[in-house]
Formats: structure tokens, C-alpha cells, sequence
């Protein structure tokens, strides 16, 4: 897999950079990042982010966006309820955020009920995911297509496009989730997410925040 091991990020189409180039970050840099609720990992191209008992992720320091792309591959494992892999955005603090992120051991299990808990759209603290399965059922998560290797790498990107929310995976046409947001549009962070008894690979991230003319 090429590895690009970049994060771009094109801010304001009024700013002059040198030459053109908008700044970067990567995953080799610790002083751009904030570390919720997770070890700190090793400081190299692909970023590991290791198990604990709760969910938590690393954020993007001194950046944020209200509307954008936020591309990643990542590597999660066929282990049921051990592995549940994403992004968060619009990041106020490590409690209040919206996050889209992934089952593997869902991916192709034979119940196909679980099959349909494949990704999930959640917005902390007032709509966690037990909270909008009870309420709206099958409206905040869905199966996964085309269905990926649940013990491989897979490509995902997630579209803000307020009020919507779409999910597309490894580069299909057709998103495998588009919800409405319920959360409040305004700036926020992104972060790499892991949850609980998880143990995730992330690489090649790219954030691109939509640029109003």
C-alpha cells in the first residue's frame, strides 16, 4: 500500500503560502497531537494506537474545521467487540464530539443483523450509539459496502457536509452511511478514535476542510 503518511490541510483560499504549498502535519510529529485515554504510541508513519478499557483518541492540535473531508486508512481485527475504529470531529473536548467509526468483526459475520452495526454515526454526550439504536434503529449505522477484509487495511472517508454526514469505503461511489448531523455546526478538531479493547492502525490521513468562496 502506498503510503502518503501526510496530513493536508487547505485552509483559507486567502492565504498566501510559500510556493503554494498549504502546511502539513504527519504522525511523526507528538507536539501536534493530543492524546485522550490512550498510551502514547510510537511517533512513526503508521500510528498505533494500543488497548485500554475505554474509548479515546489522539487529536489534531491548533487546527479546525466546520465543513470538509477527512480521509485515513486503518487496520482493525475480526475480533468480536474488540475492535471499533474511526475518526472524531468536531472536537470541543474529550467528551463533546461527533464520530463515525467502524465494527470489523461486523464486517462479514453470519448474523446478519450485526452485519447491519457495520459503521456507526454518534454525536457525545446527549447521542451516544446505545442511545440512537434504541431510539431510531437502523437509522445511524448500517452494513459495510463493498465489504472489506475485517482483519486488513481498508480506506474509509467521511464527508461533513453539514447537515449531512456521508461515509464512503475504499473508494466507492456510494456512501454506506449518510446521516443528517446532530450536533452543532461550528469549528472543531479532528482526532484518530479508537474504542474500547481496541487496538487500531491509522495511516495516511488527509483532512480537507471545504473552503467557502
Amino acid at each position: 500500500m502506498k503510503k502518503l503518511l501526510t496530513v493536508f490541510f487547505f485552509l483559507m483560499s486567502q492565504i498566501a503560502y510559500p510556493q503554494g504549498n498549504p502546511p502539513r502535519a504527519d504522525f511523526k510529529n507528538p507536539s501536534l497531537w493530543l492524546i485522550y485515554s490512550k498510551p502514547t504510541p510510537i511517533w512513526k508513519d503508521t500510528i498505533q494506537l494500543d488497548k485500554t478499557d475505554n474509548d479515546g483518541m489522539m487529536v489534531l492540535k491548533d487546527f479546525e474545521m466546520t465543513n470538509g473531508t477527512i480521509e485515513f486508512d486503518v487496520k482493525g481485527a475480526n475480533l468480536l467487540q474488540q475492535s471499533f475504529v474511526g475518526v472524531a470531529f468536531n472536537v470541543q473536548d474529550s467528551q463533546t464530539y461527533e464520530h463515525v467509526y467502524f465494527r470489523p468483526f461486523n464486517f462479514m459475520n453470519a448474523d446478519t443483523a450485526r452485519r447491519s452495526r457495520a459503521v456507526q454515526y454518534a454525536s457525545l454526550p446527549d447521542a451516544p450509539w446505545f442511545k440512537l439504536r434504541d431510539d431510531f434503529p437502523g437509522k445511524y449505522e448500517n452494513k459495510v459496502k463493498p465489504v472489506p477484509d475485517p482483519d486488513d487495511w481498508f480506506h474509509a472517508r467521511v464527508v461533513v457536509d453539514r447537515p449531512f454526514i456521508r461515509v464512503y469505503v475504499n473508494n466507492h461511489p456510494v456512501p454506506c452511511l449518510e446521516v443528517k448531523s446532530l450536533a452543532p455546526a461550528r469549528p472543531g478538531k479532528i482526532a484518530i478514535w479508537a474504542g474500547p479493547a481496541t487496538r487500531v492502525k491509522f495511516t495516511n490521513l488527509v483532512v480537507t476542510p471545504t473552503v467557502n468562496h
